[in-house]
């Protein structure tokens, strides 16, 4: 028997297994009305998990109403938006992917329009809000100036995670990915280009890290220690001055080092608005710092990025580049892009029954 291509073999984290190793990455859909997810939202992932998904994230799901990006941004904080998401997850494990959420607060990026109206920061006399940042600095120089976080209001967004770690457990969810990355908050404490503070939560790499690794101590009092934890991080800011792939690094050792996390999902920039310059954007330009990750920090890592090929994703893991692939927009055009990649690789096609008439994959 031929070899399984990597793309197609299981991964386990913990007490969970995905039948591959694709992951249909977070994608916001700016879609929801006032948090609370629809339709919409259980049609567009229900779709890609029988489409052969291994597991299918959903888009950054907010914390609290001011921690969303956009008015359209979906949220975790209510019953309303808890029963949608149970739902939701009923309907991608039907499909034979494992569940996912990934949870977020936008901080300084957040009171913008959807990306389709311009993606402008709404003002505050137009109906939108004071973002909350580490540090009084804009995200550009239309947005509104955020609210500097005192310590207290630190730790009230901590607790939020936490509760909304525990609505996405009721809910049925099974991998949790807590989102540092693309100049939301917890990239914005990260990064010394918004981090300006000089209490315990600035500083030093250990000091910005600081919040982050409150956030994942939170979230795993109420997240079981059987189900796994995975965080985004922008690995560099592509800026002079900001986080560096050494950082990143460094911080994959110190949340390996809890015990809590199980892999790092590696992308890149988003810090500012007025950059980065990105030297070369080609197909797997992020994948070196998935495989940096992976072999300096040693922990599992997501690559993303570019990746639209089955033949490339196989390389990047047949090569230890990475442990699994993270699919945004090739899945987002193409729901059944995994069945497509098991036919190019030659891996057995799991075609649910009733669309075996349609001839796909018949060689």
């Amino acid at each position: 028997m031929a070899r399984l291509p990597k793309l197609f073999q299981p991964i386990t984290f913990r007490s969970v297994t995905a039948r591959n190793r694709i992951a249909v990455a977070p994608m916001c859909q700016y879609s929801a009305q006032d948090g609370l997810g629809s339709d919409w939202h259980v049609q567009h992932l229900g779709a890609r998990a029988v489409g052969g998904a291994g597991v299918v994230f959903t888009e950054a799901t907010h914390v609290s109403a001011i921690g969303r990006i956009t008015p359209g941004c979906l949220g975790l904080w209510d019953d309303a938006q808890q029963a949608v998401l149970k739902r939701l997850a009923d309907v991608i494990t039907m499909g034979g992917a494992v569940p996912g959420m990934q949870i977020a607060h936008a901080g300084r990026k957040g009171s913008s329009q959807r990306p389709w109206e311009g993606g402008a920061p709404i003002p505050v006399s137009e109906g939108g809000w004071v973002p909350w940042a580490p540090s009084a600095l804009p995200f550009s120089d239309a947005s509104t100036v955020p609210h500097a976080m005192s310590v207290a209001d630190i730790a009230e967004v901590i607790a939020q995670f936490r509760v909304s770690a525990r609505m996405a457990r009721e809910a049925g969810m099974k991998i949790i990915e807590v989102h540092a990355a693309h100049g939301y908050l917890l990239h914005s404490f990260l990064s010394p280009l918004s981090n300006t503070r000089n209490d315990q939560y600035g500083g030093d790499l250990a000091g910005r890290a600081r919040a982050l690794m409150e956030t994942i101590d939170a979230i795993r009092t109420e997240w079981p220690d059987d189900l796994p934890l995975f965080v985004r991080v922008s690995a560099v800011d592509w800026m002079e001055g900001g986080l560096a792939i050494a950082d990143t690094v460094e911080l994959a050792r110190m949340l390996k080092a809890t015990g809590k996390v199980d892999l790092i999902d590696c992308s890149s920039g988003g810090i500012l608005s007025a950059g980065p310059v990105i030297p070369s954007l080609h197909p797997g330009y992020q994948v070196p710092f998935a495989e940096a990750v992976r072999h300096q920090a040693e922990i599992p890592t997501g690559a993303v990025g570019l990746i639209t090929v089955p033949e490339h994703a196989e390389e990047i893991l047949g090569n230890g580049r990475a442990d699994m692939i993270f699919i945004a927009r090739a899945i987002l055009a193409d729901p059944i892009w995994p069945l497509r990649a098991a036919l190019a690789l030659g891996a057995p096609l799991d075609i649910p029954g009733p669309y075996q008439r349609s001839g796909f994959g018949r060689r």
